[in-house]
């Protein structure tokens, strides 16, 4: 029988299979953080049990955690709490945690596959909803609830009904100035924000194939913002490539004996899926969003829609709400908006391949007058890869804040927060009301569009500023 990636991989993790209940499926890798699990562990210790499986879980702190003076306490009284309880329970139940200050901390999504703890074919589960991250890796990975984060500390199994299947395929070459992120903006811009609500999507075609690792977690990462329960991508040469080296990978003869199974895993060539979605790659341009939530997004060329060029008309009074928030007009461009903030950074693209982009087009350049520019890198492993490679000081020199690890501006969790009313371009992954810090205004785009907002002090077409 022709089977998906992604029926392979959850059939071979159920430990017992009962009709109409949900399949109790063994998960291979848990990470966890300081927001959701504090309650898990008071679970535990209510019940009188320990972890499970210590071996399988990972813990680090990102959410709350500061990114400037991280060698000093924690100001706000909540995060300072938070990661306090991490700390105590990680000790309490002989859980490795990559703290505050460790070189392996970072935000949950970006350490795991730089420290080769992300593998193909695995199970993987957060009490987070970017956990969708992981499946660029060709692994079943998503977010759960604090809840879930309990039952899986406590039994490293998780009960859940079978999504359906969903292919997005993209096909064509990328053009100038066009990432990743501009290709799941795009895709999301078309199906909407709930266009893949009940399923988990599998991306293919030879526009997937040429994409680099950083540049799949990327995709991957956004799924969620589509409604999905995750996305996937099928391991090949790329993957292997990437995994070679990392600390908690396998290595030498074990590696080799591991890729050839990893071959094994993709969608069988006659495999069923309930939807199947095809696009072209060079309808694809840098895009960018207009509204408060991430289906709002436009090609950075383009106009924003009317209410009346809307496919439904039930969309009208929350899309006149959103851009009454943003301050927006109906049928104006975005191009040559002033810009207040810019963030690069989140579990989205902050990786070292992003802050490479972002310095190609600011070096030997300025910020504008008036604009602050955070740039935030996801993990101490690509801060310390980023000045190894002198990236700190292009930053430096074009008058940008290069700061710790976290995952800081993305959510209002932290100190790092935009004032009311301030535009932000940010390569985060979500844009709705108050994200960013209360009344704030979010602006989604590519790290190469928020380094050339950073430069020009507005909204700019990257590739204005591409020279090769």
């Amino acid at each position: 029988m022709s089977r998906t990636l992604f029926d392979k991989i959850w059939d071979s993790h159920i430990v017992k299979k009962k009709e109409g209940y949900p399949d109790p499926l063994f998960i291979d890798r848990h990470f966890i953080h300081e927001v959701t699990s504090p309650q898990a562990f008071d679970g535990l210790k209510k019940r009188g049990i320990g972890v499970f499986n210590t071996e399988r879980t990972t813990a680090t702190a990102d959410h709350n955690v500061p990114t400037k003076d991280q060698h000093l306490p924690i100001k706000e009284a909540l995060s300072r709490h938070q990661v306090e309880a991490l700390r105590k329970n990680c000790k309490d139940f002989g859980v490795t945690l990559y703290d505050l200050g460790h070189p392996f901390q970072g935000i949950v999504h970006i350490i795991g596959p730089e420290l080769g703890l992300t593998l193909p074919g695995m199970t993987i589960v957060c009490g987070d909803s970017h956990t969708s991250t992981h499946g660029a890796f060709g692994s079943i990975a998503f977010g759960i609830g604090t809840s879930e984060v309990e039952q899986v500390l406590a039994t490293q199994c998780i009960l859940q009904y079978k999504p359906k299947r969903m292919k997005i395929e993209i096909n064509g070459p990328l053009s100038k100035g066009v990432l990743a992120k501009d290709i799941i903006l795009y895709i999301i811009s078309k199906i909407s924000s709930s266009g893949a609500t009940g399923y988990f999507v599998e991306y293919a075609g030879d526009t997937i194939e040429n994409l680099s690792m950083e540049a799949r977690m990327t995709i991957c990462n956004m799924s969620i913002e589509m409604g999905a329960r995750g996305g996937l991508i099928a391991p090949d040469e790329v993957t292997f490539d990437y995994i070679k080296g990392k600390k908690f990978a396998p290595q030498g003869a074990e590696l080799h004996k591991k890729i050839e199974q990893w071959k094994t895993l993709k969608s069988d060539e006659d495999a069923t899926f309930d939807k199947v979605l095809v696009f072209d790659a060079t309808d694809i341009g840098p895009m960018i969003t207009y509204g408060t939530n991430p289906g709002m997004g436009i090609k950075i060329t383009d106009r924003i829609p009317t209410p009346e060029e809307l496919k439904d008309i039930s969309e009208q009074p929350s899309f006149i709400k959103s851009l009454n928030y943003m301050g927006l007009e109906p049928g104006s461009q975005l191009m040559g908006k002033h810009i207040d903030y810019v963030f690069i950074g989140s579990c989205t693209n902050a990786r070292i391949e992003d802050l490479r982009l972002v310095a190609s087009i600011v070096k030997g350049k300025k910020k504008a007058e008036g604009v602050e520019v955070w740039v935030v890198p996801g993990s101490k492993q690509v801060e310390e890869q980023a000045r190894k490679e002198g990236l700190d000081k292009i930053f430096e020199a074009a008058g940008f804040e290069l700061r710790s690890p976290g995952c800081s501006a993305c959510l209002g969790m932290n100190e790092d927060k935009i004032p009311p009313g301030k535009y932000c371009i940010s390569t985060s992954n979500r844009n709705f009301e108050g994200r960013q810090g209360p009344k704030s205004r979010t602006f989604l785009a590519s790290p190469l569009s928020a380094a050339a907002a950073a430069i020009t002090g507005r909204v700019t077409d990257v590739r204005e500023l591409i020279t090769n």
